[in-house]
C-alpha cells in the first residue's frame, strides 16, 4: 500500500508539473505578456488545485473577505510542508508570485517553470543578491502582483512557528503594500518534510487582517515583524479552539 501511495505521489507530481509547467514555458518562449488572470496566473492556480485534488487533500479557507480585489499585498505565511505551495497557489486571490529560494532553479524543468511564471528566486546566502530580489519583487508588485513569502525562510522541521526573517517585511515597507498574515494548518501532518507520500488530513488556510505599512520606514521592520507574528499566532490558536 505504501509503495502504491509513493508511486502515485511521485507520478502525479511529475505529470502535473510537466503539464502546467509546459504551459508557462511555452508562453514565455512566445513572449506572452503578463496580464491579470492570464496564462501565468491560471497555470499556477490550476496546478495548486490539481495537486490538492490528486492527493485527496480538502482545504477549508477562512478570511478571504478581508482581501481587497485588485490590491497588491505581501502574504506572509508559515511553512511546514511542500504542500503549502499548492494551498497558497490554489486559494490566494489575484496574481500571486512566490519569493522562493534560488536553489529551486536547479531542479530540472521545475526551475524553468518557476522562472517562466514570474516567481522571484532569492539567494539567501548572499545579502546583496537577496536585496536585489526584493527590489525585483517590489517592481512586480507595482504592476499589480502580490508576493508570497515564507517568513521563517525555510520549512519548519517540527511543525512549530520559528523565528521570522526580516527581509519579507523590508519588502513590504519598500513596496508600500500591506502584510497579510497567513497560517496553514494540517499540511505538516499530510506531507511532512522528507515525506514521500501524502496522508489524507484536513487542511485549513486562515487569512488574517492586513497589517498596514503606511508611514513605516526601514527602522520600523522589527515592529512590523512583531505585529505580524502576533496575528499569525492568533490564527494558529483559532484552529486549536
Amino acid at each position: 500500500m505504501i509503495i502504491l501511495r509513493v508511486t502515485w505521489y511521485v507520478m502525479s507530481l511529475v505529470a502535473l508539473v510537466a503539464w502546467y509547467g509546459m504551459q508557462v514555458i511555452i508562453a514565455a518562449l512566445f513572449r506572452v505578456k503578463y496580464r491579470p488572470g492570464g496564462v501565468y496566473d491560471r497555470a499556477c492556480h490550476r496546478w495548486g488545485l490539481a495537486q490538492l485534488s490528486a492527493n485527496g487533500l480538502h482545504v477549508t479557507v477562512e478570511g478571504l473577505d478581508q482581501i481587497e480585489p485588485g490590491r497588491s499585498y505581501v502574504f506572509a505565511s508559515n511553512h511546514t510542508s511542500f504542500a503549502d505551495i499548492w494551498v497558497l497557489f490554489a486559494y490566494l486571490p489575484g496574481s500571486v508570485r512566490f519569493v522562493a529560494k534560488k536553489e529551486l532553479l536547479s531542479v530540472p524543468f521545475f526551475g524553468q517553470a518557476i522562472r517562466a511564471s514570474g516567481q522571484i528566486p532569492i539567494n539567501r546566502r548572499n545579502l546583496r543578491d537577496a536585496f536585489a530580489a526584493y527590489d525585483e519583487a517590489a517592481a512586480l508588485m507595482a504592476r499589480g502582483l502580490s508576493a508570497i513569502v515564507f517568513v521563517e525562510g525555510t520549512r519548519s522541521r517540527d511543525g512549530k512557528l520559528h523565528n521570522f526573517k526580516k527581509g519579507p517585511f523590508v519588502l513590504a515597507i519598500r513596496a508600500g503594500v500591506p502584510v497579510v498574515p497567513v497560517f496553514i494548518d494540517g499540511t505538516f501532518e499530510a506531507l511532512p518534510p522528507g515525506g514521500w507520500f501524502v496522508r489524507r488530513r484536513p487542511v485549513s488556510l486562515r487569512i488574517g487582517a492586513p497589517v498596514p505599512v503606511e508611514g513605516l520606514a526601514f527602522d520600523d521592520r522589527d515592529q512590523l515583524v512583531a505585529e505580524t507574528r502576533a496575528r499569525m499566532l492568533a490564527l494558529r490558536e483559532r484552529g486549536a479552539s
